[in-house]
């Protein structure tokens, strides 16, 4: 990976998450299916200017789909759910 930018796609943003961001301190993002948690954690790290404790990755299978007679499968993703250190918070709006 040549930019830390390219690591993070975006984060995931949903109740589920909302609900891990409250209660855990761990934030949620879509990231390159390339990545390992490593890149993961210093990418985090240097666009947030926080303390990561853990990374926990899962990579998420494309689905089929139908459109008409045209079919077609979705894209496969990979989520990083990122537990950040005492202290530390990132702010998504």
């Amino acid at each position: 990976m040549n930019n830390y930018r390219d690591i993070i796609k975006a984060p995931i943003i949903t109740e589920k998450t909302a609900n891990l961001t409250e209660n855990n301190n761990t934030v949620t993002f879509s990231v390159d299916v390339k990545a390992n948690k490593t890149q993961i954690k210093q990418a985090i790290e240097k666009i947030f200017n926080v303390e990561v404790e853990s990374v926990n990755t899962i990579n998420v299978k494309p689905k089929k789909k139908r459109v008409g007679r045209y079919a077609g499968k979705t894209k496969k993703v990979k989520k990083a759910i990122v537990k950040l250190k005492e202290g530390s918070s990132i702010e998504l709006n």
